[in-house]
């Protein structure tokens, strides 16, 4: 890559949009890393740990789905830039408030408030790159923006084991603020404002429903990315869970296993990135991670060995498997013209988040169901964890198949 090349990729709107999702992640795992001790800390019984913190998860993920219909429909009404700026002071005031909770209630109602905020960093970050970068970088934009956003999630694991959980709270929130103070220097995407001079129809939202194209376009993008959000939101999340009904021997912890998880993401995230640009394809690759995802979900449920060290290589395993989150964004936002882009971009990724909420609810009605049809609840978690698994894979593939290849498309375009 020539030295123009690698000023381009690694120019302001690349590098804010990717710090810009670092704090995002930061934010947005918190909650898994810390609920263990944030829930026992508001009097939470331990037998109700896995029932609170899945209504916390699906509420924060509510506030995601929301907010992905908010800021992507703002994003192609007034800008790229006010999403960017309006996203991050929302969830960085909740996440501080985040640290004042006394009761699951006051918790529940930040975390909505939080998720909404959340939900616009990528989605905006996304659309800015892939509209200021030239065709044969854009891949590569994007995949910087997913793998150093991902190491949030490390450093959330990393502040969760030094502070207490009301304080690495406040650090998410400080790290937010602090942010707003690079996004000065961030500039608004030519494109959207071509699009704006022309007094273009912009981020109506039911236009992706009034032609069957888009709306196949748009649910296949959602779909795609159903087997990531199974991993992180049941198996990764709730993985001090699933390690004692595997009779994993030593201790286990959410924030390592969610650290381990992430790692394994960003690398496949800059594998499938990397390889997408050579192969010079996006469902090729995508196809082949989500072939790897069903294998290392077997492997996470199914292991050979016992050992907590084993357990976390499972889990970097199942986020090496599902690294192609950088890809699927990135089909997103190629998919569609400039006045819908931000408004598909953004809602894409969230409604995926969002899917948490009802995949949630059926991996607590098939293990309920199982632990009473076998008398046994480790046959009830693991072989429900499997079903809802195998599901969102087999949908995905689905959902591949009816998407457009976007590899070097040229993204000066509207829908009409």
């Amino acid at each position: 890559m020539n030295h123009n090349n690698l000023k381009k990729l690694f120019s302001v709107p690349v590098i804010v949009a990717a710090l810009g999702y670092f704090v995002d992640i930061y934010d947005l795992l918190l909650f898994s890393i810390v609920r263990r001790p944030s829930l026992i800390s508001l009097g939470v019984p331990e037998d109700q740990l896995l029932n609170q913190g899945e209504y916390l998860l699906r509420v924060q993920m509510t506030g995601l789905l929301v907010g992905g219909l908010i800021w992507g429909i703002m994003g192609d009404k007034r800008g790229r830039l006010s999403v960017l700026f309006g996203s991050i002071i929302m969830y960085s005031l909740a996440n501080i408030a985040n640290g004042f909770v006394v009761t699951v209630d006051q918790y529940a109602i930040l975390r909505f408030i939080a998720g909404v905020g959340l939900a616009g960093e990528l989605g905006a970050g996304v659309t800015l790159v892939a509209e200021t970068l030239p065709p044969n970088l854009r891949g590569y934009g994007t995949t910087i923006i997913a793998t150093v956003g991902l190491m949030g999630a490390v450093l959330a694991n990393f502040v969760s084991k030094i502070f207490d959980w009301q304080t690495a709270y406040f650090i998410g929130g400080g790290l937010g603020l602090l942010l707003l103070l690079a996004r000065v220097s961030v500039f608004e995407s030519g494109i959207f404002l071509e699009t704006k001079v022309k007094n273009v129809q912009r981020g109506n939202f039911f236009q992706l429903f009034t032609n069957w194209d888009r709306f196949i376009r748009f649910t296949g993008c959602i779909f795609i990315g159903l087997p990531i959000w199974f991993a992180i939101g049941i198996l990764i999340t709730f993985s001090p869970e699933f390690s004692s009904v595997l009779g994993i021997t030593g201790s286990v912890s959410a924030g390592d296993a969610v650290m381990f998880s992430y790692l394994g993401l960003a690398a496949g995230d800059l594998t499938s990135g990397t390889t997408s640009q050579i192969a010079r394809s996006r469902k090729k690759v995508v196809a082949i991670f989500i072939f790897l995802t069903l294998g290392f979900v077997l492997l996470y449920l199914f292991p050979p060995f016992h050992t907590a060290t084993f357990f976390y290589f499972t889990c970097f395993c199942v986020g090496f498997g599902i690294g192609y989150w950088a890809l699927f964004v990135t089909i997103a936002a190629e998919q569609f013209g400039t006045n819908l882009r931000s408004t598909v971009a953004t809602s894409v990724p969230n409604f995926i988040r969002g899917t948490v909420v009802p995949l949630t609810l059926l991996f607590k009605f098939l293990r309920e169901t199982i632990t009473a049809a076998t008398a046994d609840e480790k046959q009830g978690i693991i072989y429900g964890a499997l079903i809802v698994g195998v599901f969102t894979i087999l949908v995905a593939f689905a959902a591949l198949r009816v998407i457009d290849e976007t590899f070097g498309r040229d993204l000066n375009f509207i829908e009409e």
